[in-house]
């Protein structure tokens, strides 16, 4: 089931043409925050205390869309309670929606995407790894009619960074290098949790990896876009522990390999054919 909170909007507009993602002034008017959330109930009303803090760069509106998929603690509860009693919200649209069963962080972007109906569309993640103080960084090229899309980069600039596993470094590196390889771009941070997307653009890509293959997958689709103008801006880091809840694993990153090599090398569907099919929503 999946369930909607609060004011409905009217769906964003799709019409982007396949050989064409420019435009030379396409205003931002309406930004949508998608929160992709499993067993999050400690940190998912203080994510949306930071996000409901942030005063957005020219009186851009916010739309956060969280997508719980089927937790089995309390981040249900904690969401719904803080839609309904969370006070004085600076956020103009909620919508929640919940997953029947678990189908992973990239299932619940997709979902998110669908749903979205601002001019652009960023990916929070529900714990408290990125820092929504950053997002007016990450619109700075939007603003300015330069990108299409904006990649957060965790290794580049003089911001915060927690510090933890070597390997881990080593691997996003590694990741980001072959990712590179594959797309002809020069990112920094292939992996990101940050990420900002142009929604005409994002909702008209095929996107069909379900679970962290999202990342190397949309990567290399979007670079597959002609015209597409992608930014890279330095961001923050504070990243959590296995023990304070981190998921991501090795088999991650082997599937993270497998995605660019799948994506990067083949002829692979790259716009969807027809619309996505109508997410049912209950009030």
């Amino acid at each position: 089931m999946e369930t909607l909170f609060n004011v409905p909007v009217t769906p964003g507009t799709n019409q982007l043409a396949p050989d064409s993602a420019n435009s030379d002034n396409y205003p931002i008017k309406r930004l949508s925050i998608i929160i992709p959330a499993y067993n999050e109930e400690k940190t998912i009303a203080l994510i949306l205390d930071r996000i409901n803090e942030v005063k957005l760069i020219r009186n851009i509106e916010k739309e956060v869309i969280i997508v719980n998929d089927c937790s089995t603690d309390g981040t249900e509860s904690v969401v719904q309670n803080y839609i309904t009693n969370g006070g004085n919200h600076t956020i103009s649209y909620f919508k929640y929606i919940k997953h029947e069963v678990n189908q992973g962080k990239g299932a619940a972007i997709h979902t998110g995407i669908a749903q979205a109906t601002g001019e652009y569309l960023l990916v929070q993640d529900a714990d408290l790894e990125y820092d929504p103080g950053e997002y007016n960084t990450l619109l700075k090229p939007i603003v300015l009619g330069s990108a299409d899309v904006v990649y957060g980069s965790r290794f580049m600039g003089g911001n915060p960074h927690r510090i933890l596993f070597f390997w881990h470094s080593i691997g996003n590196r590694v990741l980001t290098f072959l990712s590179n390889m594959m797309s002809n771009l020069n990112l920094t941070d292939m992996e990101t949790g940050y990420k900002v997307f142009r929604t005409a653009i994002i909702q008209r890509i095929y996107l069909h990896e379900k679970r962290f293959g999202f990342e190397p997958e949309v990567t290399q689709k979007v670079s597959m876009v002609p015209g597409i103008r992608i930014y890279e801006v330095g961001i923050s880091y504070y990243g959590r522990t296995f023990a304070e809840g981190k998921k991501i694993g090795w088999k991650d990153g082997f599937r993270a390999i497998y995605c660019i090599l799948k994506y990067g090398l083949f002829n692979n569907q790259l716009f969807v054919k027809q619309p996505q099919k109508e997410i049912r929503v209950h009030t």
